[in-house]
């Protein structure tokens, strides 16, 4: 059983999910539960989205199905200027 149900409460959909219908509501609840398994993965993951979509609203997409790969592609541009890309340990020969 996933923390989501166990907590008794439903989690806060972004709008533009809310706002689609009965049915997204449920599949977007259903990917953080069921396909992400650690915690931590899906509370980073759950912020991300959230983020990207409220960005959306702020550049006008007004429903979900309109959110083109231009937006990923353009939202991810942006946040890399605001956070640096992990790095990998160096590597011993």
């Amino acid at each position: 059983m996933s923390q989501l149900a166990r907590a008794g409460k439903m989690p806060v959909l972004p709008s533009l999910v809310a706002h689609t219908g009965e049915r997204a509501g449920v599949r977007f609840l259903e990917f953080f539960a069921v396909q992400i398994r650690n915690p931590h993965t899906r509370r980073a993951y759950a912020r991300a989205v959230s983020e990207f979509l409220a960005w959306c609203q702020s550049v006008g997409v007004t429903s979900l199905p309109d959110v083109q790969s231009l937006h990923v592609a353009s939202w991810i541009e942006l946040e890399a200027r605001h956070v640096s890309a992990p790095t990998s340990p160096p590597r011993r020969v």
